[in-house]
């Protein structure tokens, strides 16, 4: 039985000023999970969010959590974190940024949060499948992290094919970047449930509609479950 579909509301695109409306709203229009991205200027070439955002949103917050670490070494990080939020969220780290992932993934999970580890588009999947088994979510990113607004990448889809045919039918599988009503489906069709979402959203007249739309595409679109051999 394949998860159940989930939308992720990256706050990145989201209107700073207006965090808390934004948040609300989007949340009244069903969103599932509030993401939030978490750059540190050297994993990625771009500064964001911090523990205090993570602790702000989660006061104001009524579902879970999806902290995205883009962030060097977050095995340092992990308790931090963990303090400002709660046993329902994700903390989901990149197996590029570290050398201990079994090590982050114990400190999340002992920490009572769910654990995801995630891998960049020219990464294999070879990198993360020895996790699967320990992982809650793994998070396949289909646009170089850093920014919000860029294009989706296709190439990455035999990948989120392959960890879907070989991960625990219960793992959801989220895949993070240029997702529009256009690709969506995409990506759904291969086996991701969780779906990231920031500019197709926030940068919208209509944010509600927008979330309708993508969860009415994503729910209508036939999901497969198959191994390929590229990675």
């Amino acid at each position: 039985m394949q998860p159940k579909i989930k939308i992720s509301a990256s706050i990145l695109a989201a209107n700073a000023v207006r965090l808390e409306d934004e948040i609300k709203k989007v949340e009244k229009a069903g969103v599932d999970l509030i993401h939030i991205d978490v750059m540190d200027g050297h994993f990625v070439p771009n500064i964001t969010m911090g523990t205090f955002i993570v602790e702000g949103v989660k006061r104001i917050a009524k579902v879970p959590l999806d902290i995205h670490l883009m962030i060097e070494y977050p095995e340092r990080y992990i308790a931090a974190f963990a303090e400002v939020a709660g046993k329902n969220d994700f903390i989901t780290f990149h197996i590029e940024a570290t050398k201990k992932p079994k090590e982050v993934i114990s400190l999340i999970k002992n920490a009572g949060l769910k654990a995801g580890i995630s891998l960049n588009p020219n990464t294999s999947t070879d990198s993360v499948e020895n996790f699967l088994d320990i992982v809650d979510m793994v998070l396949v990113m289909s646009v170089n992290p850093g920014f919000a607004g860029q294009k989706f990448i296709s190439d990455v889809l035999p990948k989120v094919a392959r960890l879907r045919s070989i991960s625990p039918d219960e793992m959801d599988i989220e895949i993070d970047g240029g997702i529009t009503t256009e690709t969506i489906s995409q990506a759904v069709q291969q086996g991701a449930n969780v779906i990231v979402a920031a500019s197709a959203i926030f940068k919208t007249d209509n944010p509600d509609n927008a979330i309708k739309t993508l969860r009415q595409i994503a729910e209508q679109t036939p999901r497969k479950k198959y191994i390929l051999s590229k990675k």
